[in-house]
């Protein structure tokens, strides 16, 4: 393909093979560190001898450098491996640490979770991140970014999930370079009076101010919290039925400040300032002036993760329209990449960076091929197709991103872009004046109140495309390898739509046959498997019984059931679903498994091979080992913490194995 021929291109890819490399072979910095010294020298002596028509030995020392580079850059991020790392010492006893908190998470019912940058402990000096765990009004008010505070606490490994195809907060926090926490309470913090200031900080500060002043106007109650999403990237005060309506109807991109938003403020900005160029030198004032303006908004709007990504990447692209030579877009976006990927290379395993440059590449790859395959002379049905034909290109491009990690896919998601879209500008550009405005205290209500039925109007489309239902298509099993099949069968249609000829159809029937031939291979792994799973579910007794694409469920409470089996129905593929009641015997291929509640009555079989205590049954549990003799004894989320405590220091005096699905995870049993 023509775009290997950038040498931008080449060497992003080599960095991503060497991101990937090092965080999941966990290598040390000083192995990539000491293959970039041993090559460079190499690599000058194949630049000054190595003819143009021979081996390409100079090309392959320079991906192994750049791959090389990509470890250490992963290494030096995760840092796990430096001796200065707090992992690297007794972190386990109660010590006093000085963390700084970097962000602020969404909060829950319970507590409120900050992510802190490891300072020192015990005076000594120490580098890490860790979460945060405090109850909610534990010290009067939340911690802002900057605060400084000192806790007398240890630190935790993060929980692993305890059901079968639940979310892996530990995973995702690990790809944040963040492995343990501390939970605690008010007793055992101090905050810092005079915290040093950084920029991360001034920034959120600013952003704060910025809500604080848009709360005292009178904007609608889910029409600010739209409206701080839209603006700043402040997306906490959202209800979960607003967030839930902007998903089923494909637009939840609009509530987050990232690619869209940047690059549609870009265009305004290029626009606005459009006249400068008349003047000498003007084209370059222009771009200082439009890459100074998108840092400014990255800066008012917090400096978050997504908005610096955002804009890095249009600052590229800024240049790239300075240049004016379109062909170099690809080349562009590449370097974007790189160089975020060398300033934080975990990025490249968060969601929001991944759908961002699948969709831009796409857009920049497939908007002008569709383009050219008609092109209205109506102005209007062109305007049109040319917003549409953005909104393909775009949904194209992050769809099997899309299937893999959220399993639905909203089929007018066209009409939503089509509604809000052609009026985001608009909508952007009237907020950002509001902004202003409002900084000023020169706001005047006309414009509060003509805003707020923008929003208003805004969150109704929205709501009227959610509610058709029948066109969310939800819960599709989608798993890595149909990721990989789904790019590859997406990039060989666009290839043999652009270039209709014997090779490339050949390439696109063979991209759809082994899509389905994985899918066929998994049907046919499907009907020959069974399981039987204890899961972990608080105050209930959940035992899931899979056969083939069948689950029987068998619980004391059907009601409390949805989000696990959810979830495990859509990795599964699971077809058909029934409740049952929980019994308390059960034989599992000759193996005997009995459930003892609250009542705490005795099987009449003795010699089990499975018990499982439920509810918390007040029982002698080593007088009822002794009675009935299991193999095996259970415990699950419906039980008091304190009791499943006991009874596994009692298992242990009696040498029976012991499991609790609150501390262990779901159990699987073994139907052989």
């Amino acid at each position: 393909m023509r775009l290997f021929n950038f040498v931008s291109i080449k060497l992003c890819l080599c960095l991503i093979v060497g991101i990937v490399l090092g965080f999941y072979f966990g290598v040390a910095p000083l192995f990539p560190l000491l293959a970039m010294l041993l090559f460079f020298p190499i690599l000058f002596w194949l630049h000054k001898w190595q003819s143009r028509e021979g081996f390409p030995y100079f090309e392959i020392t320079t991906a192994l450098i750049t791959i090389s580079l990509g470890m250490y850059v992963v290494a030096m991020a995760m840092a796990t491996n430096l001796e200065n790392h707090y992992s690297q010492h007794d972190f386990e006893k109660e010590r006093v640490w000085h963390l700084k908190v970097r962000e602020v998470l969404k909060p829950n019912p319970f507590s409120q979770r900050y992510v802190t940058k490891v300072l020192s402990w015990d005076e000594e000096n120490v580098i890490g991140k860790l979460l945060l765990s405090l109850p909610v009004d534990s010290i009067g008010s939340k911690l802002r970014v900057d605060d400084e505070i000192h806790v007398l606490s240890t630190a935790e490994a993060i929980r692993p999930p305890l059901n079968p195809h639940q979310f892996d907060y530990k995973d995702y926090l690990r790809k944040q370079a963040i492995y343990h926490q501390i939970r605690t309470t008010q007793n055992a913090v101090i905050l810092d009076s005079n915290p040093s200031h950084t920029l991360l900080g001034l920034a959120s500060n600013a952003r704060e101010h910025i809500i604080s002043k848009l709360k005292k106007e009178r904007f609608g109650v889910e029409e600010l919290s739209v409206i701080q999403a839209l603006l700043l990237g402040q997306r906490d005060d959202i209800s979960e039925s607003t967030y839930t309506d902007y998903k089923n109807a494909g637009a939840v991109h609009i509530l987050a400040v990232s690619g869209l938003h940047v690059g549609i403020l870009l265009l305004l900005l290029q626009f606005l300032l459009s006249p400068l160029e008349r003047f000498p030198k003007g084209k370059t004032l222009k771009l200082l002036l439009v890459v100074l303006l998108l840092w400014s908004y990255a800066f008012v709007a917090g400096l978050s993760p997504s908005i610096v990504r955002a804009v890095t990447m249009f600052s590229f692209l800024a240049y790239a329209m300075h240049l004016n030579r379109p062909t170099n877009s690809f080349n562009i976006i590449a370097l974007s990449m790189l160089f975020i990927l060398l300033i934080q290379p975990l990025f490249l395993f968060q969601v929001g960076f991944q759908m961002s440059y699948a969709a831009v590449f796409a857009i920049v790859w497939v908007y002008p091929k569709l383009q050219r395959f008609w092109f209205p002379e109506n102005v209007i049905v062109r305007k049109v197709w040319q917003l549409l034909s953005v909104s393909v290109a775009a949904q194209l491009g992050v769809l099997p991103i899309s299937l893999f990690y959220f399993h639905q896919f909203p089929a007018l998601f066209f009409v939503s872009n089509l509604l809000i879209i052609p009026f985001l500008g608009l909508i952007l550009g009237m907020g950002i004046l509001i902004i202003a405005l409002s900084l000023l205290n020169q706001l005047p209500a006309f414009l509060v109140e003509g805003y707020n039925w923008v929003i208003k109007m805004m969150n109704s489309i929205v709501n009227w495309v959610a509610r058709k239902e029948g066109f969310i298509i939800k819960d599709i099993p989608f798993d890595s390898v149909q990721l990989v099949l789904g790019y590859l069968t997406i990039i060989f249609l666009v290839v043999f739509l652009s270039r209709p000829k014997r090779k490339t159809a050949l390439l696109l029937f063979g991209g759809i046959l082994t899509l389905q031939a994985w899918g066929i291979w998994n049907q046919f792994e499907l009907k020959h498997k069974e399981s039987l799973i204890l899961v972990h579910k608080s105050q209930n007794t959940i035992l899931l019984h899979q056969t083939g694409d069948i689950l029987q469920i068998y619980t004391q409470d059907t009601l409390n059931v949805d989000r696990i089996v959810n979830d495990y129905s859509v990795a599964e593929r699971i077809q058909q679903l029934s409740k049952n009641q929980l019994q308390n015997s059960y034989f599992l291929n000759q193996k005997k498994l009995y459930v003892m509640d609250s009542f705490g009555l005795y099987p009449i079989n003795k010699d089990l091979d499975f018990l499982l205590l439920t509810q918390s049954p007040k029982i002698n549990l080593e007088r009822l080992l002794d009675s009935i003799q299991p193999k095996m004894v259970l415990a699950d989320g419906s039980n008091y913490r304190s009791y499943a405590i006991r009874w596994e220091k009692t298992c242990a005096q009696k040498e029976i194995p012991f499991h609790y699905t609150g501390e262990k995870g779901y159990f699987s049993f073994n139907l052989e």
